[in-house]
């Protein structure tokens, strides 16, 4: 066990400080958007090096997640990921294996839909997993992974026209109309509105799940017109106007969390394309003018030092902060964590201060003349 764990770390070390690159293969699909199209709005064009696969799939070709802490799990969302990269690779080349490979993940999807007493429609987690301060206990929903299945499941209509798709959609935005305290996704704060990957975590919280959930929102509304699935797209897109500079490191770099650590470059480049695709669909040129921003081709040597050194920095700051290699996978929630009760089952009576981190580092505080400069 002792040797596993340092092969581990060892391992993670040399991905994040001897492997860290400023680019990855991830692209803006244009075609994405309007509803006559099948395209996702985001393709990785190749694949990153198999030196640590993370991809497990199971004898019918649905894909689990292996992590060191919850062995091999099945994730909605990543299912939803790995379905709709091979339906852009279907709309590519025209190989209907890869159209049946889309068509099995969403099966999986359709299958492990949750119907709940509210009439809301979920795919929630079955492991528990800590995010910084908090750790989530099974079964719990997350923002993240409703946008991304939402994106999947209106593509999949579009393509086969089947009516339980359609009721499924109907009622997968209805947990976005509820506060995270009563088995919902909302975070209200300061006035606005986020949709939260990991609920329990105060606003703004992690920025690509968000983009995820108002994509998926989008998506939907495109399908139907349904105006009250657009207020709720209108609410999230003024939440993230308002809370963007929470996210942005002095105009170079995209933060993880809430002040969290520096993004690695994946999560990076991830955050800059889906606000980017934000921006086009919003029609927002604060968007767009961040996410220049953050375009690593823009930075001079010394701007890719400090990144790079803080990115080293802040993370194991965190990680030492929250005692991260004490993760067993065991259920239970070490002494300095704070526990976020299954929130698909139950609703959650404690008050949102309770589960409020103290994980903000001074030297990620975005600036205050960001609004100024930004326009």
């Amino acid at each position: 066990m002792y040797f596993s764990r340092l092969r581990c770390a060892l391992r993670t070390a040399y991905d994040e400080i001897g492997d860290f690159r400023f680019d990855y293969p991830l692209r803006i699909v244009p075609e994405a958007g309007p509803k006559e199209s099948l395209h996702y709005y985001l393709y990785k064009y190749r694949k990153t090096p198999p030196r640590r696969p993370v991809m497990r799939l199971d004898s019918s070709g649905v894909p689990r997640v292996w992590g060191r802490v919850t062995g091999a799990v099945y994730r909605p969302s990543f299912i939803a990921m790995y379905g709709l990269s091979h339906l852009n690779q279907f709309l590519a080349t025209g190989d209907p294996t890869k159209r049946d490979v889309f068509l099995k993940q969403v099966a999986w999807l359709e299958s492990h839909a949750i119907s709940r007493e509210d009439g809301a429609v979920v795919w929630p987690h079955d492991f528990d997993l800590q995010e910084g301060p908090l750790l989530l206990k099974a079964p719990w929903i997350s923002a993240n992974v409703q946008g991304f299945v939402i994106s999947a499941l209106v593509r999949a209509f579009r393509l086969t026209g089947r009516p339980t798709l359609h009721e499924l959609l109907m009622r997968s935005t209805k947990v976005f109309h509820r506060d995270w305290r009563d088995n919902g996704i909302r975070v209200a704060s300061e006035g606005h509105v986020v949709y939260t990957e990991a609920p329990g975590l105060p606003a703004p919280g992690i920025m690509d799940g968000f983009l995820r959930s108002l994509l998926g929102l989008y998506d939907w509304w495109v399908e139907t017109g349904d105006p009250t699935v657009y207020r709720l797209f209108e609410e999230g897109v003024d939440g993230l106007r308002y809370f963007l500079p929470r996210w942005d490191y002095k105009h170079k770099w995209s933060i993880y969390g809430n002040n969290a650590y520096l993004c690695p470059p994946a999560y990076h480049h991830l955050n800059r394309l889906l606000l980017t695709c934000m921006a086009r669909i919003a029609n927002n040129r604060l968007f767009d003018r961040c996410a220049e921003n953050w375009n690593p081709e823009f930075l001079s040597k010394s701007d890719r030092a400090e990144i790079y050194a803080m990115f080293v920095i802040t993370k194991n700051a965190c990680r030492v902060r929250y005692r991260t290699w004490n993760q067993r996978g065991s259920g239970l929630a070490p002494s300095h964590l704070k526990v976020q009760p299954s929130l698909a089952s139950q609703g959650c009576t404690a008050p949102a201060a309770q589960y409020r981190p103290r994980y903000r580092l001074s030297l990620l505080r975005p600036s205050v003349f960001w609004s100024r400069k930004q326009g």
